[in-house]
């Protein structure tokens, strides 16, 4: 990692581009700590891919504290099927389930 301040960026674009190219992180120093980090494309995907999977991991967890608090419905294939129709409407079983769920969402139906 490498620091410098936004003028010899400036005065030396490509060759700042360059280093970046080859993997080498730059910072940015600037002003009330507000510092830019430059980095190249491999380093952002993988960024954006752990935060991808930090999110996905959040919604699993999420999931599975719902399916121990009771907060979850099952379907058969038979009614996931039913469930295609066009002229489908919630069942009683879907209808009691929000009843007694309707403080934690809107309800999907």
């Amino acid at each position: 990692m490498v620091v410098t301040k936004s003028v010899n960026v400036r005065d030396n674009f490509k060759e700042w581009c360059d280093k970046i190219s080859m993997g080498e992180t730059v910072v940015i120093s600037r002003p009330r700590n507000e510092n830019i980090y430059m980095i190249n494309e491999a380093e952002y995907n993988a960024l954006q891919k752990a935060k991808r999977n930090a999110d996905y991991l959040a919604m699993i967890e999420e999931s599975t504290s719902q399916l121990e608090r009771g907060e979850t419905i099952s379907f058969t294939l038979e009614e996931l099927q039913e469930m295609e129709a066009e002229d489908w409407k919630p069942t009683e079983k879907i209808l009691e389930f929000e009843k007694n769920h309707s403080d934690r969402g809107t309800g999907a139906w």
